[in-house]
């Protein structure tokens, strides 16, 4: 983190709203499953249901409301789903870097987080994509990170945390568990749940909706920086979907009440690092 002083800074982003908010997806395919040894070895790859039917109903929500997301992507993905990851790009939207095949980040060798980066960036610029962000998947870099991201040429790192800075040259922008879809959903969070709620049971879309409308009025209210977390492969579901949909309803009024700054992580990071002479903020690692 760079010396300064902890401060807030006055506005965000070049209309200078009270708060910056980028709406995120994470994985895609069934690079995920294929890393932890999940995905039947008889089952063809190439035609996942997160990326035939859930990704086609994201950015079709995400058009309607005139929104533009970050999609972070495992890099083999680039070798399946090509066509795919071209049209988020054509949409306006970001395609950033999610490790190879969603390797447990915080466990890599120097060696091995260098040879997954620069795969990951190769295959990606053979589909005419140039990854400037990185979310380390499980959540929490390796020791070598931040500089292995900066050599590489990344703008910035979105590991889970608290608080927004700038470490030689590279922007961080983290997320919170609690703002994340599978965190509501799925069953192998429910040790988190149990620490921030007491009950360790999985969790309705209605509950998404209402946690992120209040992190949403928070954030404005507050002048904070605030990351939405989503999957694809848990937005299928109609209800699901509705949820996500409702809560960029409430997103979209705050923009056009010219509350809060929404933007993909790339232009959240190139305007961080510009005022990182300014505004130096506190920065919390959490561990997965």
């Amino acid at each position: 983190m760079s010396a300064g002083r902890h401060t807030q800074p006055p506005a965000w982003g070049p209309e200078h709203r009270r708060a910056a908010v980028a709406v995120t997806f994470d994985n895609l395919g069934e690079a995920a499953d294929l890393q932890r040894g999940l995905w039947p070895q008889d089952e063809p790859l190439g035609r996942h249901f997160s990326v035939t039917r859930a990704l086609p109903r994201v950015l079709g929500l995400l058009a309607e409301l005139r929104l533009r997301a970050t999609f972070f992507i495992e890099g083999l993905n680039a070798q399946l789903y090509p066509d795919a990851l071209r049209t988020i790009d054509a949409a306006g939207h970001e395609v950033a870097y999610h490790g190879w095949r969603h390797e447990r980040w915080a466990d890599l060798t120097p060696a091995r987080e260098r040879e997954l980066l620069e795969r990951g960036v190769g295959v990606l610029a053979a589909v005419g994509l140039r990854p400037v962000g990185f979310r380390p998947p499980g959540g929490a870099l390796a020791s070598s990170s931040p500089r292995l991201l900066a050599e590489l040429g990344f703008a910035y790192c979105s590991p889970a945390g608290e608080g927004v800075g700038v470490r030689d040259g590279l922007a961080v922008l983290p997320f919170r568990w609690a703002m994340i879809d599978a965190f509501h959903y799925l069953p192998q969070f429910a040790p988190r749940r149990r620490a921030a709620l007491g009950e360790p049971d999985v969790l309705l879309p209605a509950s998404l909706r209402a946690t992120l409308a209040h992190a949403l009025r928070a954030a404005a209210r507050r002048g904070d920086f605030l990351a939405l977390v989503f999957h694809p492969f848990l937005a299928d579901a109609d209800d699901r979907l509705a949820a996500i949909g409702a809560v960029m309803g409430d997103l979209r009024a705050l923009v056009d009440e010219h509350a809060v700054w929404c933007a993909p992580l790339r232009d959240v990071a190139e305007w961080v690092r510009e005022q990182q002479d300014a505004c130096s903020w506190p920065l919390r690692h959490e561990q997965d």
